[in-house]
This record gives C-alpha cells, sequence and structure tokens, in this order.
C-alpha cells in the first residue's frame, strides 16, 4: 500500500470526509484491521481565505507548492489536493513534485463518463465555476459538455460555501436554494458537487438527477493508485 499524501484544510470539513473515506475504503477491500497510510498538511483556512479575498492566487499556489514538496520529502508517494478550487494549481503543484498527483477532474471525468453522461452542471467556488480548470478538463479530455450557473446563482452557491458550510453550518434555506439553482437547469444529465463540501449538504436522494460526489470520487481514485 502506497502512502497517501493530503494537502486538506481547505476546509478541515471536507478534509475530515477525505480521511473517512480513505480510511473506511481501505479497510473495506483490505479487511481485518487495515486502515490507509496518510501524512497530511491541513492548512488554517482563514490563511487560503485572506489570501483569496486578496486575489492574491500567487501567494496560494506558492503555499500549495511549499507543503506539497514537504509531503514528499515526509515519504508521500502520491498527492491530493482535498479541494476543487485548489486544482486552479494543479499544474503549478505538478511540476514541483516528482510523485504522481490525482486530479479530481480526472477521477470524475471517469466516472461521468462511465456512466454514459455527457452533459453535466458544475456548482462549486465562483473561482471553479468560472475559471476553466475543471471545465477544461472534462472538456477536453473527456469530451463532456459542462454548464454552470447564471452570475447571481453563482454568487448565492459560493456565499453558501464559503460563509455556512466551510464552519460547519448545514441550513435547511441554504439547501433549498442549491436545490433551486440546480432545479433551474435544462437538458441536464448529470450534476457535479465542484466543492467538496457540498456533499455535506446535498445528497443523491435530493435530486432525480445523477449526482457526482468530487470528493467521494478523489478518495476513490486515489485508493485505487494506491493499491495498484
Amino acid at each position: 500500500m502506497k502512502t497517501i499524501g493530503l494537502i486538506g484544510g481547505i476546509s478541515w470539513e471536507s478534509t475530515a470526509e477525505y480521511y473517512r473515506i480513505l480510511n473506511q475504503e481501505i479497510n473495506q477491500r483490505l479487511g481485518g484491521r487495515h486502515s490507509a497510510r496518510i501524512r497530511m498538511y491541513s492548512f488554517d483556512f482563514d490563511e487560503i481565505y485572506n489570501f483569496n479575498q486578496k486575489n492574491d492566487f500567487d501567494s496560494i499556489r506558492n503555499r500549495l507548492i511549499e507543503e506539497a514538496i514537504k509531503l514528499e520529502k515526509a515519504g508521500s508517494e502520491l498527492l491530493l489536493l482535498c479541494a476543487n478550487t485548489a486544482h486552479k494549481w494543479a499544474k503549478d503543484v505538478k511540476d514541483s513534485i516528482t510523485i504522481p498527483i490525482i486530479h479530481i477532474a480526472e477521477a470524475t471525468g471517469q466516472a461521468i463518463t462511465d456512466a454514459g453522461i455527457r452533459k453535466v452542471a458544475l456548482l462549486g467556488t465562483k473561482l471553479t465555476m468560472e475559471g476553466d480548470f475543471i471545465k477544461g478538463k472534462l472538456s477536453s479530455d473527456y469530451g463532456i459538455e459542462v454548464t454552470v450557473p447564471e452570475p447571481e446563482d453563482q454568487e448565492i452557491v459560493s456565499s453558501i460555501i464559503y460563509d455556512e458550510l466551510i464552519i460547519g453550518e448545514f441550513n435547511e434555506p441554504s439547501r433549498n436554494k442549491i436545490l433551486n439553482v440546480i432545479n433551474g437547469f435544462e437538458d441536464i444529465e448529470g450534476v457535479i458537487l465542484g466543492c467538496t463540501e457540498l456533499p455535506l449538504i446535498i445528497k443523491p436522494e435530493d435530486i432525480t438527477l445523477q449526482l457526482f460526489n468530487t470528493t467521494e470520487l478523489h478518495a476513490q481514485a486515489a485508493i485505487d493508485f494506491a493499491l495498484s
């Protein structure tokens, strides 16, 4: 079993889900008393949030690279960035280390392809919905058509993520707002929960469309690699 490096704390709420899924899945596959071999750096999210508020993306990139290098030196054999938005800098991080990085969009794209789905909606932070680091990879590598909410709905979803979900607040009115955004899409076959906090508030039973939980898909892909 390979040692999995995690860069988490973006936020800790979803990083806790990664830790749970990785350990439970290893135990299910190997049985007995097995659990995952993990090395983790967990950010104080306030550091990342303040950089983001100032659009200081260079500092976010540099901090991710710094911690990735440390995790490799500490013995990690593969790396996960435990947040969709952090994948804006995935290539920079990959270029700074020699161990493989498991990309969240690759895990998601493969699951969507396996499901035979070609058009999906993407929900996440504004940076994820506006950017091309998830949408572009799904389109170019998997031929998946990705649509995002209108700007005003992007604001709603992103505000719920930053103001509530990352601090462990899961409110029914906010859940209903997100579901209203999802129900406003037309001609889609599935929905990507493209923020690792969103699966904490939106569940498969909430909608009739197929949900793609990026946290779970990313963690499962890491287990596949760790046991290969």
